[in-house]
């Protein structure tokens, strides 16, 4: 399992989207992952927790958002809370308000696609 601990925020057992392309990218490269939303179900054997409990991450290498700008500002301190050492805003994510927060929080963003990242050997 490679140590870059990547939490998917907007997860779902939904095939169709890409936050599962994104796991599924993720899984079979052995990264390890843990499915956050408000979905139910599970993703490659991984329950997907609920945001709404804001469920304890440890060691968090990597947040990578599939929920809109719109949606996140509730989400702003659970997320810092994590502790992340980057965040990746995938195309239609982007907020720049958070983005600012996050480094002003000392955390690397990523305006990127993870699919392209893990792709090209850039995660």
């Amino acid at each position: 399992m490679i140590n870059k601990k990547t939490v998917i925020i907007g997860a779902t057992p939904n095939t169709n989207r890409y936050a599962f392309a994104a796991a599924n990218m993720l899984n079979e490269r052995n990264y390890s992952f843990v499915p956050i939303g408000i979905k139910k179900g599970e993703i490659f054997g991984k329950t997907i927790l609920d945001i709404r409990k804001k469920p304890s991450v440890d060691n968090v290498h990597t947040i990578t958002m599939y929920i809109g700008p719109r949606h996140q500002p509730e989400w702003y301190d659970y997320l810092l809370s994590l502790l992340p050492q980057r965040v990746i805003f995938n195309p239609g994510t982007e907020n720049f308000e958070f983005k600012r927060m996050l480094e002003e929080n000392g955390i690397k963003v990523e305006m990127a696609c993870t699919l392209v990242m893990i792709s090209t050997g850039q995660y």
